[in-house]
């Protein structure tokens, strides 16, 4: 299993979230970007969270030998040998079709093509291919490494081997994969994506500051962050990019991206890898 080739693509946040939990657990790992400074940055930040995965005693062993088993590259032709890919570029739908019907040309036949989607369907994706069998949804949440579980979306024409394939991965990386099906959003950003936008929605409205707002889910009902620290967290430009295409897919006007929103984010105000977004980070 350690020597299995799994691909990358998408060198974002989230890319590089994946490619450390699959290189920690012994995978060789190409990470696939057409961004050769998006590559750049990836390594670097790779290379920064191995460091204080050690320090903080999450990982062990040499983050070298784990930088060794990860190869950057902006060529998808290297992802010829894999025997897995997990797709985690934009959450723009032309992007991602054009980017699996590449996959589909590129890669061995019997490899498994995952999504990390955060609100397309995984059967529009399927039908992308010529091999919608082979087709799965990943979608991990950020920090991917310090998250217990992933969403493991299984479409409706999602073969029983490559679902297995999935859940062995998932398994591998010491993650549990809870099984849902198909639709926009599955379960978690179907909920989340709406609490996220009325919970920005009343920020705008004055009627309370965010920090009160989080304050509430995390004091009264328990929550580990509040939806806009956790907005913050995933990055409010990934949000407003899954809130487009909830209701564009829904036609549920509830996904409507909040002015407070498109604001923080056409300011650059992106959340935590910014430094600023509905909270200060600085």
């Amino acid at each position: 299993m350690s020597a299995q080739h799994v691909g990358v693509v998408g060198a974002g946040t989230m890319g590089t979230g994946v490619a450390q939990c699959l290189a920690q657990s012994g995978y060789r790992v190409t990470v696939v970007d057409s961004d050769p400074d998006a590559l750049g940055r990836a390594s670097k930040n790779l290379s920064d969270a191995l460091r204080l995965a050690i320090l903080l005693g999450r990982s062990r062993g040499d983050p070298q030998s784990v930088l060794a088993r990860v190869h950057w590259t902006d060529r998808l032709d290297d992802l010829a040998d894999a025997t897995f890919v997990v797709e985690c570029v934009r959450e723009r739908l032309g992007q991602k079709e054009e980017l699996f019907g590449a996959l589909d040309r590129v890669l061995p036949a019997a490899a498994t093509i995952a999504s990390c989607t955060s609100a397309i369907p995984i059967d529009r994706l399927a039908s992308a291919t010529n091999r919608p069998g082979d087709v799965v949804g990943l979608h991990f949440m950020n920090p991917a490494p310090l998250k217990e579980a992933v969403e493991v979306v299984r479409g409706p024409r999602t073969s029983e081997r490559t679902l297995d394939a999935a859940l062995t991965l998932v398994s591998a990386l010491g993650k549990e994969g809870l099984v849902v099906g198909d639709g926009p959003g599955f379960v978690l950003n179907r909920v989340l994506m709406l609490c996220i936008a009325e919970a920005a929605t009343t920020l705008g409205s004055g009627i309370a500051d965010a920090e009160t707002i989080d304050a509430l889910f995390e004091r009264c009902l328990g929550h580990a962050m509040g939806p806009l620290r956790t907005a913050d967290l995933i990055g409010l430009d990934n949000v407003r990019d899954t809130l487009n295409v909830l209701e564009e897919l829904t036609g549920d006007s509830g996904y409507r991206v909040p002015d407070s929103l498109t604001a923080l984010v056409a300011a650059g105000h992106l959340g935590r890898k910014s430094g600023e977004g509905f909270h200060d980070y600085g």
